[in-house]
């Protein structure tokens, strides 16, 4: 199978246009047209076109401004790019975009601040905004070195900005910061009232702190314990959450799934597909939820859910992150966490069913490896897009065994956030070399790239995209080498056809070629020129979603509300 991040040969501009235009199939008119711009269609040649041409939800032809008028009917839009900058539009290859969404209308977004000044402002201003009792909540996305300050914030700092409602700030999965008034809503005093690991931070004196260290489970425990959403909230969140990721040039992406996450969770996104709102593409996955009964758990749920059910809008794509609570982040998992997992992955490979599975270490992902071996003597995987998801440290034999079995990689930018920490804990010879992203586009494995959002990230792409060109940290220390870097273009094919792949899609998007789906984005700069520096601060000013205007800002904010009428 070609690898959808390599570059192959291809056709002509003029023969685009004349497979567009010819035979009695051809579109007579254009639903949409862009003109007067710098189109990268990332097809097989990377070609640069001025002008493309939508209808029925999928590009028609690219060419001239000229030739692509020839199609414009009474009704065409036609959009001036005045040397815009249009990419195909992005997706993420691994984020938890359905549950950050049910969330989103409720909660206080720290994302992208770079002080603690500002994060604490924004705090103070959702409090005047709130209603009384209402809870303030930032569940992630943060980190103390993006703030000038380089800490965290204290009890008395957040207990100020929050007055009288109770607040909570999560840092990842191992910390929490609560104001009084939210432990005593959740009637919390001890370490035993927060399982199954918590504790509660004390300084010198032993008095407490406000803060509360633990692991995922307690963390992800606590947080199940807020004030949930109502359905209409859930859904309103959904919808703004989705337009955000537009806002970004994001126009798919592929769901873990996540802790907690129980069926009635996602009602809120099938209702939006259900109405035809949804402006995002979503490749979702079942995600393991109770320890010890897995596989019947994944029977139960699959049983009338078979693998790719659904549309290009919405669609089931197979089982993980946390395929079985034995192997998950698990450097010594034992022989029986192994025989069940190979349990598990046996029966998804039977059903051609596509499994994605998180894993931190290179030392220790061999056992998994051979498990996949395993199954693939018995029940071939080669197609079915299995992947691994993380994996910062991979070494060449490793990306050697996942390529040998058509295993992906979908890579994200945690070390963005967290470098500082991987570097001390493993050296400063592994942080120059990770991610290996060039040394896995050598080998071929297929690299998809993503974000990991919105509790342990940022969801903006841009940001990740400029990570892994430069290989610097939120805090500006630089760690991955040059050796491993991408080229702009090579990192806009993982975030666009890398990632496609993940959700069998590698043929229909991620690319501006004729016949495929029209989602592309008009960018606020050039990303292929723009300075390094500048290019986590780019935005859409126009996403097309299969043809149809999704978000628009700017000079083309008439053309969203147009489409509202």
């Amino acid at each position: 199978m070609t690898n959808p991040t390599a570059r192959i040969t291809g056709f002509s501009a003029l023969a685009v246009l004349s497979l567009a235009l010819a035979g009695p199939g051809r579109a007579q008119t254009a639903d949409l047209i862009l003109l007067h711009g710098r189109i990268l269609t990332l097809d097989e040649r990377s070609s640069v076109r001025e002008a493309l041409a939508v209808s029925e939800g999928r590009i028609a032809a690219l060419g001239g401004s000229m030739d692509m008028m020839k199609l414009a009917g009474r009704k065409t839009r036609v959009v001036d790019l005045r040397g815009r900058t249009v990419i195909p539009g992005l997706i993420d290859s691994h984020i938890h975009a359905i549950r950050a969404a049910l969330s989103y209308g409720v909660e206080v977004n720290w994302i992208g601040t770079t002080s603690l000044a500002e994060a604490l402002g924004r705090i103070r201003e959702a409090a005047r905004r709130a209603k009384p009792g209402d809870w303030l909540i930032v569940a992630g996305g943060w980190t103390p070195e993006q703030f000038q300050e380089k800490r965290r914030p204290t009890q008395t700092e957040l207990a100020a900005a929050a007055g009288e409602h109770p607040a909570y700030v999560q840092l990842f999965y191992s910390w929490v910061l609560m104001t009084p008034a939210a432990f005593k809503a959740l009637n919390i005093a001890a370490d035993a009232d927060v399982p199954p690991r918590g504790k509660l931070d004390e300084d010198a004196n032993g008095g407490k702190t406000g803060g509360i260290s633990g692991d995922t489970a307690t963390i992800t425990a606590l947080f199940s314990r807020l004030p949930s959403p109502s359905f209409e909230q859930r859904v309103a969140g959904t919808r703004a959450f989705f337009r955000e990721l537009n806002r970004l040039a994001l126009t798919g992406v592929v769901d873990p799934g996540g802790f907690g996450m129980a069926p009635r969770d996602y009602q809120a996104l099938f209702k939006l597909w259900q109405d035809r709102a949804l402006t995002l593409r979503v490749a979702y996955t079942v995600f393991a939820q109770k320890r010890g009964s897995e596989l019947e758990d994944y029977r139960n749920l699959t049983q009338l859910l078979p693998m790719g059910m659904g549309d290009e809008m919405l669609r089931f794509n197979g089982i993980g992150e946390n395929v079985a609570w034995g192997m998950y982040n698990n450097d010594n998992p034992s022989e029986t966490d192994k025989a069940q997992f190979y349990e598990i992955a046996r029966w998804a490979a039977e059903r051609r069913m596509s499994l994605n599975i998180h894993w931190h270490n290179d030392r220790s992902v061999g056992q998994l490896l051979d498990i996949f071996e395993q199954v693939d003597r018995e029940a071939p995987i080669r197609g079915l897009r299995w992947a691994i998801a993380h994996l910062n440290d991979a070494s060449a034999a490793t990306l050697a065994r996942m390529k040998a079995l058509g295993v992906g990689w979908a890579m994200q930018d945690a070390m963005y956030f967290d470098g500082e920490r991987f570097r001390k804990e493993k050296g400063e010879e592994a942080a120059r070399r990770a991610p290996p992203l060039k040394t896995a586009l050598r080998i071929g494995v297929n690299v998809g790239a993503g974000t990991d959002a919105h509790r342990v990230a940022s969801y903006n792409p841009f940001v990740a995209l400029r990570w892994m060109l430069d290989g610097k940290t939120v805090g500006g220390t630089p760690l991955r080498g040059s050796e491993e870097a991408p080229t702009r273009e090579e990192a806009l094919r993982m975030y666009t056809l890398g990632s496609a792949w993940f959700a069998h899609d590698d043929d229909k998007r991620g690319s501006l070629v004729v016949g495929r789906l029209a989602d592309l984005a008009v960018l606020s700069k050039d990303y292929m020129k723009a300075p390094l520096e500048d290019i986590s601060g780019i935005e859409s000013l126009l996403t097309v979603v299969g043809g149809r205007i999704a978000y628009a800002a700017g000079p083309y904010a008439g053309f969203e509300e147009s489409s509202r009428r």
